[in-house]
């Protein structure tokens, strides 16, 4: 009998569990124009994900810098967007991974253009994953001439890792490619190259005032500094 109450107690905890809601899609504004958002998931290997992507505007124009990882998360997103009163105007994918590209299916079903990189475009269609609507190979990329820069540093976390930089505002929304932390999911990553990649982002961004890395907290240029080390260290690793 014993036996048979903790196996059921089992059993249903591992329903409720399974029903457990994902935290809700977090919105806030970091700058004049900027708004940082936060999609979560349950990734398998990695338990509950957060993910971060932003707002930018430009005027009343809403550019999404990278899309959540999910249809219903973008749609909230979009929604959110309307209910400001923007219009949502273009997104762009910073790399082929579904934290960069989940919605990019959903917005293109909306008519809202999608842009990633040629090679972004190219791992996603190796995938059998829906591509953006709009691909380029100019390094640098504007998306918004003199508000939006889309830079391509070299490979780290993956071959295809780009970021995003605001001049105005100083922000650099350095993606997946930023990990101050620790380099995480190395799946796709090129270590031998991070270093070097990181050393350009440094060189070119170091004025940054807000490094909004794809995964985790807010920070200023020394995440990309940290970035580097860790790389550095991931290298050393593998001699």
């Amino acid at each position: 009998m014993k036996v048979f109450l903790a196996a059921s107690l089992f059993f249903l905890s591992s329903i409720t569990f399974a029903e457990d809601p994902l935290p809700e899609l977090e919105i806030k504004k970091i700058d004049d124009g900027v708004y940082l958002y936060t999609a979560y998931e349950k990734i398998e290997g990695w338990g509950l994900v957060g993910s971060n992507g932003l707002v930018v505007l430009d005027n009343k124009d809403a550019y999404l810098i990278d899309t959540p990882i999910s249809a219903p998360n973008t749609e909230k997103l979009v929604k959110w967007i309307d209910a400001q009163g923007f219009t949502a105007k273009a997104s762009i994918s910073t790399h082929f991974h579904s934290d960069s590209t989940g919605g990019i299916a959903f917005l293109n079903s909306k008519s809202i253009p999608t842009y990633a990189s040629k090679q972004t475009n190219k791992l996603l269609e190796n995938k059998g994953e829906v591509q953006a609507t709009h691909s380029f190979t100019k390094n640098p990329f504007w998306l918004v001439n003199k508000k939006i820069e889309v830079f391509y540093p070299g490979a780290g976390h993956t071959r295809d890792n780009l970021v995003v930089w605001m001049p105005e505002k100083k922000i650099l929304f350095g993606g997946c490619f930023v990990k101050p932390e620790g380099l995480g999911n190395l799946g796709d990553a090129v270590i031998e190259d991070w270093p070097a990649s990181a050393e350009k982002l440094i060189a070119r961004y170091s004025s940054a005032t807000l490094v909004v890395p794809g995964h985790g907290k807010i920070g200023d240029a020394s995440l990309l500094t940290k970035t580097k080390q860790r790389a550095v260290e991931a290298v050393a690793a593998k001699k």
